[in-house]
């Protein structure tokens, strides 16, 4: 079981800047590094209408850009909804950048009710992800965009 009060408390530490590409690159680091049977992870930027576009991750490299209408991060950018999927084989529109990867959670970071982007983690494991994991990593999202100057970034490009 992961402890992630453990880890709320690490990441606040550690996002010591305001700025938000530093803290989303430390944020994926901290992540890969700290959860386990991870393959990926890292933030897709809405950089442009309706599009994320590629933010920095750790992983393989990735698919660039993705349109809201698409995959698992295309969902959750817009339903503004955590997506947590258990095989994402079994997901007809599912965008594979890593044929490894079985299971996918992905949180949606809105900032003033405009979607900023969202955070990818995929596994290679399938079912990867509980409804504990989901509510720890959207806490620890909050911990992100708190920390984070994500205002001055909403929907440019």
């Amino acid at each position: 079981m992961t402890d992630y009060d453990s880890l709320e408390r690490q990441l606040t530490a550690l996002l010591d800047t305001r700025d938000w590409l530093t803290n989303s690159a430390q944020t994926s680091a901290f992540l890969m590094q700290s959860l386990e049977k991870l393959n990926w992870v890292g933030f897709y930027l809405q950089r442009q209408p309706e599009t994320l576009i590629l933010g920095p991750f750790q992983g393989q490299p990735a698919c660039n850009p993705i349109p809201f209408s698409k995959g698992v991060c295309g969902a959750a950018a817009r339903s503004r909804r955590t997506q947590r999927v258990d095989d994402v084989h079994a997901v007809p529109d599912h965008i594979a950048c890593d044929a490894a990867s079985r299971s996918e959670l992905v949180v949606p970071i809105i900032i003033d009710d405009e979607i900023w982007g969202v955070l990818d983690i995929d596994s290679p494991e399938p079912a990867r992800f509980t409804a504990e994991d989901q509510a720890g990593i959207e806490r620890l999202c909050h911990v992100f965009a708190a920390a984070s100057d994500l205002h001055e970034s909403v929907g440019q490009g």
